[in-house]
Parts: C-alpha cells; sequence; structure tokens
C-alpha cells in the first residue's frame, strides 16, 4: 500500500503548497465538544443529511429554518409527545420538503437518539466515546438503530455533526483504489468499508491527520482540479 506521503504531495503541488493545502482540511470537534452536543442537534443534523439525500442541498439549506420550526427545534422528547395529527399536518406545511417517509423518519430517529442517550447519557456523548478507528461499526449501528442512516447519509452526518469522519465520495474512492485499496467502483459493501477504514487507520497512525483530514487530501489529490473557493463550497455539500 502506499505510503500517505505520496498522496499528501501530489495535493499539495494541485492545491499549492502545504499551507494552501492546509487551508483547506476540515476540523473535527474535540471529544469534550461532542459530549457537550444537545441531544437536538444530533437529531437536527440527521433530519438535514435525510432530506438532502437525493435532494438539492442548497434548497434544504435555504429552507432550514422553517424546518426547525415545524419540528419543534427538534427536541426529541417533546416531538415524541407529538399525536399522529402533528405528523400528518408536516406532510402539508410548506414550510418544509413535504416526503412523508422523510418525515416519518424524524420522528424514528427522536425515538432512537432519545433511547441512545439514557444509554449514554447524551448522543453526544455516545459519539465522543466511539473509537475513531471503527467507523464502520458507528455506521452500523447508525443503520441498524437509526431511520434512513444507512449508505452516504450515516457518512455525511458524521462529518457535518462534528465527528472524525471518513467520506467515500468519488475521488476518495479513486484515491483509495490509486493506493492499491481494492474498492469496488461504489465502494458500498461492509467489505469496502472495512477495506477502506483499514487504510485510513494505517494512515492515521502514519501521520499526525484526522481521519477528516486525511479523507479531505485524498478527495483533493486527485480528479479535477477545483481552485480554493470552489472547493469550500463543495465541501459544504460533498467531499
Amino acid at each position: 500500500m502506499a505510503s500517505f506521503k505520496i498522496v499528501r504531495v501530489r495535493a499539495e503541488k494541485r492545491k499549492g503548497g502545504p499551507k494552501a493545502l492546509a487551508a483547506l482540511l476540515p476540523k473535527p470537534r474535540s471529544n469534550a465538544d461532542l459530549t457537550k452536543l444537545p441531544d437536538s442537534r444530533a437529531l437536527s443534523e440527521m433530519t438535514k443529511r435525510v432530506f438532502s439525500a437525493g435532494f438539492v442541498w442548497r434548497v434544504i439549506e435555504q429552507k432550514w429554518p422553517g424546518f426547525e420550526e415545524a419540528f419543534l427545534n427538534f427536541e426529541p422528547k417533546r416531538l415524541l409527545f407529538q399525536p399522529d395529527d402533528f405528523w400528518e399536518g408536516l406532510a402539508k406545511d410548506v414550510r418544509i420538503v413535504r416526503n412523508p417517509r422523510k418525515i416519518r423518519s424524524v420522528r424514528e430517529n427522536a425515538a432512537f437518539v432519545l433511547a441512545e442517550a439514557k444509554a449514554h447519557k447524551s448522543f453526544g456523548r455516545l459519539l465522543a466515546d466511539w473509537p475513531k478507528d471503527d467507523q464502520v461499526g458507528l455506521l452500523e449501528l447508525l443503520g441498524k438503530k437509526g431511520s434512513r442512516l444507512g449508505g452516504m447519509t450515516g457518512q455525511y452526518f458524521l462529518r457535518f455533526v462534528g465527528w472524525d469522519a471518513f467520506i467515500l465520495s468519488r475521488d476518495v474512492v479513486a484515491c483509495l483504489r490509486e493506493a492499491g485499496v481494492d474498492l469496488s467502483d461504489k465502494a458500498s459493501t461492509r467489505k469496502d468499508l472495512r477495506l477502506a477504514q483499514a487504510q485510513f487507520n494505517a494512515w492515521a497512525k502514519e501521520t499526525d491527520l484526522s481521519y477528516a483530514e486525511l479523507s479531505r487530501i485524498c478527495a483533493m489529490s486527485v480528479g479535477e482540479n477545483m481552485d480554493a473557493a470552489m472547493i469550500r463550497a463543495r465541501a459544504e455539500t460533498h467531499e
């Protein structure tokens, strides 16, 4: 397998040097900050990722204040206290994207967040305590116990909520394959995830970089060589 030095040097050359590259890297939350994450913010980010999947992310961002109002600021206990009429009414609420299945997932994920919060004192503490070298296990938990949090949605949730996550975007997959990791084209199987995890674990030991930084450098080492402004804009929605 290739040393990460090769990947990093390639990205530095494409982005204008080490300092220019460093300025484009994401910074995950510390474990202390994750522990303080309110359950409502975890549920809010879950919901944003679920509604963004297969949709224009910009539209979701523009409508997000309406989502917060419609879903009672995503307070899990308050949402779970609401009767069926409340949820049925959301299917006609113009403040949000009126997708009945995704609306139903908010109710299910509120129960998921609350259950994990009871078990771990908060959902943020669950995230803080989860080993960074086992993202695959955390994704499996999200996929099995959460609603519509499988696949890329789970990866984006972890990244946007601030957990130190890699994202298997098209460019990251291309980078890993170039490094010798035998991934399928879409890198969506359990085997693919474990192979990617093993490589990122090895690179994390080799370097002093977070998984999020490793992932972003990978993405910037291949594919279209976008300028800084384009990268920052894309980073709000993709790797």
